[in-house]
């Protein structure tokens, strides 16, 4: 049985393939990037294995995470949200959500793409950590203070710093498997 990252070990089957075939890989398509921006910031407050376990229900509810039409999202809608069982039904979450959408159009806008901008912030690489325990992992470095005031000021709700930090682990734009972990070579490898 391979060496995984602590945070993973003994956990729900969906929380290990999460970990083995998503976690830390980088991800150069916008429409990815949404999706882990606006589960991350569903999950404020929450567990991880608790986004991961409603997110067929928010691809469902948030329209397969199509941005465009996210971002459309009506009062009607919002009303709708509270009610689905399937998502997070914290009413600021899912202003939020929209909120976000239309902010993420501007930045696409701006730059071309998401990716575009948010890879910018890590110089277009993935930082190689090497880190040896979960203990050394940090929850927010000064590059996820600089991308989330930057997101912030450009109208970004639920997006701290650690949530900040916890999207570019998830999308690979920093590599914090453990180096005893069977991931953080094949990760790194993907650069």
């Amino acid at each position: 049985m391979p060496t995984r990252c602590d945070w993973c070990e003994g956990t729900f089957d969906q929380y290990v393939r999460y970990h083995d075939e998503e976690w830390g890989v980088p991800v150069h398509d916008d429409k990815t990037q949404f999706e882990f921006l606006m589960l991350e910031s569903a999950q404020a407050g929450l567990s991880w294995s608790t986004i991961l376990k409603k997110r067929a229900g928010y691809r469902e509810a948030f329209a397969n995470f199509d941005v465009q039409k996210v971002a459309r999202f009506d009062e009607e809608k919002v009303q709708e949200l509270l009610q689905n069982p399937e998502i997070i039904r914290n009413e600021n979450k899912i202003r939020s959500a929209i909120n976000n959408a239309q902010r993420f159009i501007a930045i696409q806008e701006e730059f071309g793409s998401f990716c575009n901008y948010i890879w910018d912030f890590v110089g277009g690489d993935p930082i190689q950590n090497e880190w040896k325990s979960l203990e050394e992992v940090p929850t927010n470095t000064p590059i996820s203070n600089k991308l989330s005031k930057d997101l912030k000021q450009r109208g970004f709700k639920f997006i701290g710093s650690t949530i900040i930090y916890a999207h570019m682990q998830a999308t690979g734009m920093v590599n914090d498997h453990i180096t005893s972990c069977f991931r953080h070579q094949e990760v790194l490898n993907l650069t």
